[in-house]
């Protein structure tokens, strides 16, 4: 038999992808990295426009707790100092995220964490909910009604398409109060923007790889499965088996991109919009992820769909049926040796960009 021309094939050019990659060729692995897109970084992926970084998937805010992720991903990036400070914005009414005293202070009126701790107490014990049936009462017993209906209640409902009362109460583990004034979303270490976009340390990472960019696994699978002793898969693991038992949910996004002729728009990277009738969930502002001397500003409505097969998914609809699906799928994946399902999309788990690295570096030792 004809060996095969690489060690590894990795589908899929986002993060995961990319760094098991990275992590074979150090092994002196030789690497294809393919991709359908017509760029590498997957939902990272940066465009300069207007002398401003523009993530075209959203905003990506790297955060970590992980020293060891923090050292790995500095070797291929510098970072600023950027601080992750969103703002809520009810019907025209700003409020400072994540729950903290500023956002107390613009609700109530009050200032010390004494007068919220017992605002929100009241209205938790007001709602009399011992065992939550859904989100909506979950959240109640929570944080109380002015706190949930003012800032959870819209963006939730528009964020998974159905109504809070119809969704499982273990999307919500907890709802973070901080009594300080401190409007830090991340409690994380070490957070920040790479100079320059991602688009650099993605492409440090596949700098001695073999890279075929607009390639579809599926168009010439079989030609492709063989190109390679292993597989590291980073798509949908229900479309790799061709939906054998069923397809997992997931939830979409829409991007719309606006240049404007004005240096500054809201005056923040990411303001979330909370109300109901407001069609999307957030406008991000690219120009303050980073210094730029542009006269202009580009901004980004997000606007969360229904996924259908085609578009891009993006949440794991991670409710009983899908965890039972999934499990399904897993049995499939853990019975085949040649290939290995990862990231969010083969391991259907919502991962945040250091978690991603963080799984893919632990997974990369076991195997390299």
């Amino acid at each position: 038999m004809t060996k095969p021309k690489y060690d590894l094939l990795v589908v899929g050019a986002g993060l995961t992808g990319c760094v098991f990659a990275e992590r074979a060729i150090a092994r002196g692995k030789k690497v294809l990295v393919i991709d359908k897109r017509n760029h590498t970084g997957g939902n990272t992926y940066c465009q300069n426009i207007e002398s401003i970084n523009v993530h075209v998937y959203g905003a990506h805010i790297f955060h970590t707790d992980s020293n060891a992720v923090w050292n790995y991903i500095k070797k291929f990036a510098k970072f600023n100092n950027y601080i992750n400070s969103p703002l809520a914005n009810y019907k025209g009414r700003i409020f400072n995220l994540p729950f903290n005293m500023n956002t107390f202070c613009q609700m109530w009126g009050i200032s010390t964490p004494q007068e919220a701790r017992e605002i929100i107490a009241r209205q938790t014990a007001a709602e009399n909910i011992t065992e939550p049936r859904n989100l909506e009462e979950k959240a109640l017993s929570l944080v109380g009604r002015d706190i949930y209906e003012t800032l959870i209640k819209g963006y939730t409902e528009k964020q998974w398409g159905v109504k809070a009362t119809k969704l499982p109460a273990f999307i919500i583990t907890r709802l973070p109060l901080r009594f300080t004034f401190d409007n830090n979303y991340f409690n994380d270490r070490y957070q920040g923007i790479p100079l320059g976009g991602y688009n650099g340390i993605v492409e440090k990472m596949l700098a001695d790889a073999d890279v075929r960019l607009n390639t579809d696994f599926y168009s010439d699978r079989k030609a492709l499965t063989n190109i390679a002793e292993k597989i590291i898969f980073t798509g949908c693991i229900d479309e790799y088996y061709d939906y054998r038992f069923g397809e997992l949910e997931y939830r979409s996004l829409r991007f719309e991109h606006e240049i404007l002729n004005m240096p500054d728009y809201q005056g923040v990277a990411v303001m979330n919009f909370t109300d109901e009738e407001t069609p999307h969930t957030r406008i991000i502002e690219h120009k303050h992820f980073e210094v730029t001397s542009s006269p202009k500003t580009i901004i980004t409505r997000e606007y969360p769909t229904e996924w259908k097969r085609g578009m891009e998914p993006y949440y794991p609809v991670n409710d009983a049926r899908n965890t039972e699906l999934y499990a399904k799928y897993r049995a499939l994946a853990d019975a085949d040796s040649n290939i290995i399902f990862a990231g969010r999309l083969g391991e259907y788990k919502y991962y945040d960009m250091d978690d991603t690295i963080e799984a893919a570096l632990s997974q990369a030792v076991k195997l390299f």
